[in-house]
């Protein structure tokens, strides 16, 4: 028997004197009242109303009962009310701050479709770390090395197009020609890292990269900011190193880094299991876009 359905319709009835109104009230044929009504006698193994009457009239333990049925059907409206609001209370998602306002709507806007409603919110891989671990956000978009990710993103050097030049094909660039020349020992061409690669998987790699080149230590700087590092590569002959996807926006050529596999890799890392899956499986093709990744799919990893 639905306790809370036989409660609501003996309220109803009793509150109107007749099974006709009260089932109507409820939207329900009397019959299915007055089934109730009994299912709820046979529960209590008490009669709620006298049958001799020719209204719904309540008796003696009918009266002592309705106050507490009233009392638990209000209970259940009020939980059926805080579970709509809770269902339509926002998935906090860190996302790395280099994603695109018009790729986040498209991921925005997919979730909705899907009836998860998200809180998007950007920043660099250490902060997104950190809401994870004083649990400021649901769930977050990780930085992790490419065999331990569920999307890759290949990275290479964009810089600044030269006029009039158009490479539809872009050739890989070695770092050894970037070594200083000895006739101009002081016109370093660098590499800027930006602060979504400032992590040990992406920095460290091309460092060492960087050293079997022959650069100096100076030539691969950390940029404070995306927009410092894109800001050399207009103003001088700098590469900044990120994605194709990543350049083209930014109005940047870009080229692979010959001998060097160097990518960006990212998993979701949640505190509920059911909301990593709950992304990988709704959203996941419109967060791999965003991210720029290669496919719209996963590459495997399990998430943190």
């Amino acid at each position: 028997m639905d306790l809370v359905s036989a409660c609501r319709i003996f309220a109803s009835v009793a509150e109107r004197g007749s099974f006709t109104l009260g089932a109507a009230a409820e939207g329900i044929p009397q019959s299915v009242a007055s089934r109730r009504v009994a299912a709820l006698e046979k529960h209590f193994r008490q009669p709620l109303f006298d049958r001799t009457a020719r209204r719904a009239v309540l008796t003696v333990f009918g009266q002592d009962i309705l106050g507490p049925a009233k009392r638990l059907v209000q209970y259940a409206d009020a939980l059926d009310q805080h579970a709509a609001e809770a269902k339509l209370r926002p998935l906090t998602l860190a996302v790395p701050e280099i994603c695109d306002v018009r790729h986040l709507a498209l991921l925005d806007a997919a979730a909705r479709e899907a009836d998860v409603a998200l809180d998007l919110r950007s920043a660099g891989p250490e902060r997104r770390a950190a809401w994870m671990r004083d649990k400021t956000v649901r769930a977050a978009v990780q930085a992790v090395p490419p065999d331990e990710a569920a999307w890759v993103v290949p990275l290479g050097l964009a810089s600044a197009p030269a006029a009039g030049r158009n490479e539809a094909e872009p050739r890989a660039m070695r770092l050894e020609s970037l070594r200083p020349s000895r006739t101009e020992p002081t016109a370093l061409r660098r590499v800027w890292i930006q602060p979504e690669d400032d992590v040990p998987h992406v920095r460290d790699v091309l460092q060492r990269a960087g050293h079997r080149a022959a650069l100096l230590p100076g030539q691969i700087p950390v940029a404070i900011s995306l927009v410092t590092a894109v800001g050399a590569a207009f103003r001088t002959r700098d590469f900044v190193l990120a994605s194709a996807s990543q350049a083209k926006e930014l109005g940047l050529l870009w080229r692979p880094i010959a001998g060097a596999a160097l990518a960006r890799g990212y998993t979701i890392a949640a505190h509920i299991g059911e909301d990593a899956a709950l992304l990988r499986s709704r959203v996941g093709a419109e967060l791999a876009r965003a991210l720029g990744a290669a496919g719209t799919g996963e590459t495997g990893a399990a998430d943190a």
